[in-house]
């Protein structure tokens, strides 16, 4: 693919790109073009109901003609959406449908994206068939979408007003959560949530909460900054595991195993659910010093030793990683086989809008299929076949959760 203008690039190239095949739009894929045009506003917007995207929409139908008409000297509207060329392109596309004295018969070329809620927290949360962490991610359904951010956020300021009200002499955090209380958002707390299932540490959200603090400009002096992002990133990375926790319990599982087979100088090897074998290659390095009569030269190169601590802290976000991996393949191959144009960015699946509801049975039913596996357990024994002489611990414990729920979730994807 063209290193620039292709799919999982900026804004711009998602707004100039389409299928190369039409289709017509239907009546749901109307309704799904009006649901996308909504979700690439954003700005909260696509945290609402369908309902409430759909009526949104139906409110700025003037903004949505002259965005699509007049684009540069109109009031462009379209600019002050979160994703502001993807957001024209679909107003375009709308306006034209809206004009037709046919809209379901006109042809779109659009692709309609379908998001995933915190999709590595879904992964967990199917791992862990842990109900709550199931309700948080959308597994279930609900009237509109959980939005696992807002709920994090919601706990730290929860713990930060517990922490302002203790005597500032013997708790030494009660300034810091006094001056933070007010600035806890969910744009503060999201990377930190979104990476956290990846292997974010400690050293990585401080970074991302002081980021997040410094655009928000209130506080000036750089001590401060720094003190008040580690109080944060603590809060913000205990309010995940108070929440998170069967997430967490297999994350750790995870990373014990890893650890157990670095320690005998292997690296991790496991076998996807497709049956795509993969290895973690991390090394430590070495250096070899060459003196000349002119300087030292250090040169550095992989050593025959594995490196036991990135192995361990690699293995959780990898192993989920193949694991959405294989997901995105099932969706794509049964896409494929029911005459469905498919592509996908990670955790956002995209079709014609005419196809979506079909786009969204099959994901559905391929995730079900996925996590009826018995993937931890077949992880365990191939781990063990492969490595008899070494002990592994038990597999962590696991909820109820019924993964047929899934398929009836309205928000799971959306």
């Amino acid at each position: 693919m063209h290193p620039h203008l292709n799919h999982l690039s900026s804004d711009l190239c998602r707004g100039v790109l389409e299928f190369a095949e039409g289709r017509p739009l239907g009546k749901s894929g109307l309704r799904w073009l009006k649901i996308h045009l909504a979700n690439l506003y954003a700005g909260g917007v696509e945290k609402l109901s369908y309902e409430g995207r759909l009526a949104f929409v139906d409110n700025h139908i003037d903004d949505i003609f002259d965005s699509a008409t007049n684009p540069v000297n109109g009031n462009r509207w379209w600019l002050t959406a979160e994703d502001p060329l993807q957001c024209l392109a679909a107003c375009i596309n709308l306006s034209e449908a809206l004009n037709s004295p046919s809209p379901h018969t006109v042809i779109s070329h659009l692709p309609i994206h379908q998001d995933g809620s915190c999709n590595g927290l879904q992964h967990y949360a199917a791992l862990g068939r842990d109900s709550l962490e199931a309700a948080a991610v959308n597994l279930v359904d609900g009237d509109k979408p959980a939005d696992v951010y807002s709920e994090i956020a919601a706990r730290v300021h929860e713990i930060m007003k517990r922490d302002s009200n203790k005597d500032p002499t013997t708790s030494p955090n009660a300034l810091l959560a006094r001056i933070l209380v007010n600035q806890i958002d969910r744009k503060l707390v999201k990377q930190t949530v979104m990476t956290s299932v990846y292997g974010v540490t400690y050293v990585g959200a401080r970074e991302q909460i002081k980021k997040r603090l410094e655009e928000k400009g209130l506080i000036t002096d750089d001590r401060l900054l720094f003190t008040a992002a580690c109080y944060a990133a603590k809060v913000t990375l205990a309010a995940l595991g108070e929440i998170f926790q069967a997430a967490r319990g297999i994350m750790s599982w995870l990373g014990d195993c890893a650890k157990v087979i670095a320690s005998e100088n292997q690296p991790v090897r496991w076998t996807t659910p497709l049956g795509l074998p993969v290895v973690q290659p991390y090394c430590k390095s070495e250096r070899h010093l060459i003196r000349t009569s002119l300087q030292v030269l250090a040169l550095q190169r992989e050593s025959n030793s594995v490196d036991i601590r990135k192995q361990r802290t690699a293995f959780p976000p990898n192993f989920v990683h193949s694991l959405d991996g294989s997901h995105m393949m099932m969706t794509a191959l049964a896409c494929r086989d029911a005459g469905l144009r498919f592509a996908g960015v990670h955790d956002s699946f995209w079709t014609h809008p005419c196809d979506v509801d079909q786009m969204n049975k099959i994901l559905r039913e391929k995730f079900v299929e996925l996590y009826s596996m018995p993937i931890l357990e077949s992880l365990l024994e191939s781990f063990q076949a492969s490595y008899p002489a070494l002990t592994f611990p038990p597999l962590p414990e696991r909820g109820d959760f019924d993964l047929q729920q899934v398929l009836e979730s309205s928000y799971f994807f959306n």
